[in-house]
């Protein structure tokens, strides 16, 4: 029987892995009513205009334009601006847990998110993402999208990992379908303890 490879890099995405969404439903949501805003237009207007923003082709202030400040407002951007930063939250656990590991078994960990610069650039600042991860391939930085394939090949391209050493960790059932006909085995996280467990799985323990 051929031995499994021995792990030597971790794929992973950011929001509903490490932190909270940035931007998703319920952040909105809550934005809608904080400001007192119309959510279905809101919502439709956000529909059209996320994609380019989230593929880096437009910055969060062109976005905000289109879906916010289409009119006048009794808030400014960075009124707005500041709420959006304000969504987002640590799972401190899987952080640690990616941390150990990471310094544990001398792992290279690449982030693979779909992500707005300016958003992204904000959550790596605030949580520090940058103290564990080496490189970061979010979809406005490279101008793709998940569940684009063409991000996870640059990502390989990036890592220079053979692809039977890299573990991909995401919440999202599709882009892990997607990962694992690249051939990258993967982790759907719903979690910390059943990541933890998988992990232990390809033999990378935190214990």
């Amino acid at each position: 029987m051929k031995k499994a490879a021995e792990v030597t890099c971790l794929f992973v995405d950011i929001g509903g892995v490490l932190l909270t969404n940035g931007w998703d439903h319920e952040e909105r949501k809550r934005a809608a009513a904080h400001f007192k805003l119309d959510w279905n237009k809101m919502e439709e207007r956000h529909r059209l205009a996320f994609d380019p923003y989230e593929s880096g082709k437009i910055t969060l202030d062109a976005y905000l334009d289109l879906v916010v400040f289409d009119e006048k407002r009794p808030f400014t951007r960075a009124q707005f601006r500041s709420f959006m930063y304000a969504q987002s939250k640590p799972y401190p656990d899987m952080i640690e847990l990616i941390t150990r590991i990471r310094a544990r078994y001398r792992l290279k960990v690449a982030v693979v998110s779909n992500e707005g610069r300016e958003l992204n650039a904000h959550r790596v600042r605030k949580f520090k993402l940058d103290r564990f991860v080496d490189f970061f391939v979010s979809s406005s930085f490279v101008h793709l999208r998940k569940p684009d394939p063409e991000i996870w090949r640059l990502a390989l391209d990036l890592a220079q990992t053979p692809v039977d050493q890299i573990v991909y960790i995401e919440n999202t059932p599709m882009y892990v379908q997607v990962a694992e006909d690249l051939g990258i085995p993967s982790i759907l996280h719903t979690d910390c303890e059943s990541t933890r467990t998988k992990l232990a799985s390809f033999g990378l323990r935190s214990d």
